[in-house]
């Protein structure tokens, strides 16, 4: 990409709006050598107080498959970050499955689209998570400071981006002070939002499996269910689980040969999975009345210990095969729907067997309830500093400032197909 010289900061803006003074469409931010004779050499200004920066964010001014709706747009900030907001840059920014579904239009959150950083008809900049510097703090801006990290307190806020004006950045951000970032990766804070607060407030919020442990009397942890058990809540909660005592029966995918499937069971039996089967051994004939407490729970009884929390990602069959496993009583509790495939469950489950369904959405808790969210954030990063909590495994794809936007538009638009290696994640380097 040719470099440019940005406008300088003391030129008059033409809003009244702070916030919207600190963005300018690159269009408008460059002059040229040939305009000034004391400008020999073109520079690309980077992050910095006393220049414009120069940023690059993925945008969408309509709904539809990422790979048609997805652009790149070249825009400038002002150095003049308003009292209450900070200027970030981008480290990591993970490519969710929630994120490509809010692209597409087809999730709960609608996006929302607006001209602020200047592009030629309203967008939207997608994107839930992402570990960010602080690279300039407003002086009204009490909980942040140049040099630390920061996390998006809340959904929405448009993180597949190189660097971005966050107002109210006291409340929109949680901070990681620059003391504090031994043991972190930018690219494990980045993905501590939502994954591993999801499995937190499951495993705590309806069943109370630490009570039930003790209640037991066997010495021995409870038990929970959960299908997707390979996805990034799916280890977060065997993770979670370990930690507090718990026991659980993990369902996965069976991979294509094998020997790729016992890597996978052996890969979540390492992490802290009590048991690991697969779908197909799940939907075998008698399985819940049989194999399940005899040979993988050790002939524990109903009584002794109960199967009262499933936590299910999947929907359609594989879901009711989970179901059928819970104890009178039992709960399930539904966040996902990756098979697309609707949750039918025969009345006998609810009229004999009392069992009850619950939804769980992550981003409406947390709105619900902001201190619990941000507390159940800053819980998962002390445990990531410790050690006691690891990441998932993850596909990065390098974020330079000259990366094509195909490269970009390739790495969402492969977050939904099949097996991956792990959970996909932009790292930004030299932007």
């Amino acid at each position: 990409m040719a470099a440019h010289l940005v406008r300088p900061a003391r030129l008059p803006m033409r809003t009244a709006s702070p916030l919207a003074a600190a963005w300018r469409p690159a269009t408008q931010s460059r002059i040229s050598a040939r305009q000034s004779p004391m400008l020999q050499t073109a520079v690309r200004y980077k992050s910095g107080p006393y220049g414009y920066t120069q940023a690059k964010a993925l945008v969408f001014s309509k709904t539809g498959e990422p790979a048609d709706v997805l652009s790149v747009h070249t825009h400038s900030i002002s150095p003049s970050v308003p009292p209450s907001a900070v200027l970030l840059r981008t480290l990591a920014a993970p490519v969710n499955p929630a994120d490509v579904n809010t692209v597409q239009g087809t999730y709960g959150a609608k996006p929302t689209f607006s001209s602020l950083i200047g592009t030629a008809e309203p967008s939207s900049v997608p994107g839930s998570e992402a570990c960010f510097e602080v690279v300039s703090v407003g002086s009204g801006v009490t909980t942040l400071k140049r040099g630390d990290w920061a996390l998006p307190a809340s959904p929405g806020l448009g993180t597949w981006r190189t660097h971005a004006i966050v107002e109210d950045a006291d409340t929109a951000l949680v901070g990681i002070s620059k003391d504090k970032l031994e043991g972190l990766t930018p690219e494990a804070a980045a993905t501590s939002t939502v994954n591993p607060c999801t499995a937190w407030r499951m495993l705590r919020d309806y069943v109370d499996l630490v009570e039930l442990s003790v209640r037991s009397g066997t010495g021995a942890g409870a038990w929970f269910l959960q299908n997707g058990a390979n996805s990034g809540v799916g280890r977060a909660a065997i993770q979670l689980g370990k930690l507090w005592g718990l026991r659980s029966i993990n369902v996965v995918r069976a991979r294509d040969t094998p020997e790729a499937t016992a890597a996978l069971k052996q890969e979540l039996t390492d992490l802290g999975a009590t048991v690991v089967i697969t779908e197909d051994e799940l939907q075998e004939r008698g399985f819940s009345s049989g194999r399940l407490r005899k040979e993988l729970m050790g002939g524990e009884s109903e009584k002794e210990s109960p199967l009262l929390l499933a936590l299910n990602c999947v929907g359609g069959r594989p879901a009711l095969g989970l179901a059928k496993c819970l104890s009178d009583g039992g709960k399930m509790v539904t966040y996902g729907a990756m098979a697309k495939q609707p949750l039918t469950i025969p009345a006998g489950l609810l009229i004999f067997r009392d069992l009850s369904f619950h939804g769980f959405w992550f981003s409406r808790w947390g709105k619900v309830d902001p201190a619990g969210r941000r507390q159940t954030v800053e819980t998962v990063l002390d445990l990531m500093r410790t050690g006691k909590f690891k990441p998932g495994p993850a596909d990065t794809v390098e974020w330079t400032w000259d990366t094509p936007a195909e490269t970009l538009q390739q790495a969402v638009a492969g977050t939904l197909d099949g097996f991956r290696s792990g959970k996909g994640i932009f790292v930004f380097k030299d932007t």
